[in-house]
């Protein structure tokens, strides 16, 4: 028997893309076809879209106010209950909506990441993150038509309010409590610092990427570890850092990232900065592209964008074109082979290639690291213990009259220890 109390009705959605400035309509296309994902991910199922284009943007309604009626009735006689812009819109455009209709909510794709996120955090960090992102955008939003919304309506676009007990929040009291999140991830931040320092003797790898584009599923194949998988943006917020030994010599620690997407919020991507520092941290970053795209290439310049944002566009970086076997790939094999020349081509799910990717690591630690050997006479048992710090200790030899080393490190640090051993 059903139980029909546990059946959750989804929301008719209609998507509005706008065709201005630089942008083309097959561009505003292709725009929508991750916002039509995006929104399936968030639980809304998509009905119909529109585009329009524009010479310039309308103060009030971003699209002109006679489209903006045509959408409102075009979306009644659909029977949509939401309407979800491409383009971020400001507070007044938001209120203007809100003005149009009672019984549709009108958001935009800030509104709908958000929310996804609301839905996909699981843990106390990854909460915390969600909720001061969802706070700074909401607070200049903060009318009394934005929570009749949330009061009377609910679902997509209204987890991101202020919570169902307490509606009526005021600007000081939210401005209280993003000072409140700001000062618990700061605190989650100086934890993984200690976490990370005393890492600091492993080549760090970072995966990132866009999301959905295979790299929980690379991090499985190679650390041969039980990551969370699931063919869905954003499954999981949360970074998994596994140690992995590549061969008897080689150990590293392989982090899997929140993955990307294009025209990601700035609020959210500052408030996930802790966790996104293991990309700071990192040694190298594995760029992972799914190459049964057809924007690989956006997809590769919106990561390198983040990237930009984060910091970390100068750090060593490599390629690594996935989904080898999907059958697009073979149609736009060449152009692969062009954009991305010196990346790796690999199967993640198939586990082809992957040796290759793996040697290609090896060979980049092996460039960046160096292995020396460094003696001590039992007398130097302080510079020893010293000398280990920041290192990979492979080998120990104890002696009659001395201890000898083999260790691995940065070329930098195994400098260091040289310059001050004996002194």
């Amino acid at each position: 028997m059903i139980n029909n109390s546990k059946i959750i009705k989804k929301e008719k959605a209609l998507l509005i893309g706008v065709i201005h400035g630089s942008l083309d309509k097959p561009s505003v296309e292709e725009h929508l076809l991750e916002l039509e994902l995006l929104a399936w991910t968030a639980g809304a199922n998509v009905v119909g879209q529109v585009t329009q284009k524009i010479s310039r943007i309308n103060p009030s309604f971003f699209i002109g106010s006679g489209k903006a009626d045509q959408i409102i009735n075009q979306a009644k006689e659909l029977e949509v209950s939401l309407i979800i812009f491409d383009d971020e819109l400001s507070p007044a455009q938001i209120k203007n909506y809100s003005n149009l209709t009672e019984n549709i909510k009108v958001i935009d794709r800030s509104t709908l990441i958000l929310d996804i996120f609301k839905q996909h955090a699981k843990t106390k960090e990854a909460k915390t993150q969600v909720e001061l992102a969802q706070l700074e955008y909401m607070l200049p939003r903060l009318t009394r038509a934005w929570t009749h919304l949330e009061r009377q309506m609910g679902g997509i676009g209204t987890r991101a309010g202020a919570g169902e007990t307490q509606i009526e929040v005021d600007r000081r009291l939210i401005r209280m409590r993003i000072s409140k999140l700001k000062k618990e991830l700061d605190k989650i931040d100086k934890e993984r610092y200690t976490q990370r320092k005393h890492r600091e003797n492993i080549f760090k790898v970072a995966l990132v990427g866009y999301t959905n584009a295979g790299k929980s599923t690379l991090m499985k194949t190679i650390s041969g570890a039980d990551v969370f998988i699931q063919d869905q943006l954003f499954a999981t917020l949360d970074t998994t850092t596994r140690s992995v030994d590549l061969d008897n010599s080689h150990r590293i620690l392989l982090s899997d990232t929140v993955g990307f997407v294009r025209k990601l919020p700035h609020h959210l991507i500052a408030s996930f900065k802790s966790t996104l520092k293991e990309v700071l941290d990192a040694d190298l970053i594995l760029v992972v592209l799914d190459g049964s795209s057809k924007q690989v290439l956006e997809h590769y310049n919106t990561i390198m964008e983040v990237l930009k944002d984060l910091g970390a566009e100068r750090h060593p970086l490599l390629k690594v074109v996935n989904k080898i076997d999907h059958e697009n790939v073979a149609s736009q094999l060449a152009y692969l082979n062009r954009t991305f020349s010196e990346g790796i081509f690999i199967s993640a799910l198939k586990n082809l290639r992957i040796d290759i990717l793996t040697q290609k690591v090896v060979d980049i630690i092996d460039k960046n690291f160096q292995v020396v050997d460094l003696q001590f006479t039992y007398e130097e048992s302080k510079q020893m213990a010293l000398a280990q710090e920041g290192v990979d200790v492979l080998e120990r030899t104890y002696n009659d009259d001395h201890v000898r080393l083999k260790v691995r490190g940065s070329r930098w640090r195994i400098s260091q220890i040289q310059a001050t051993i004996h002194q």
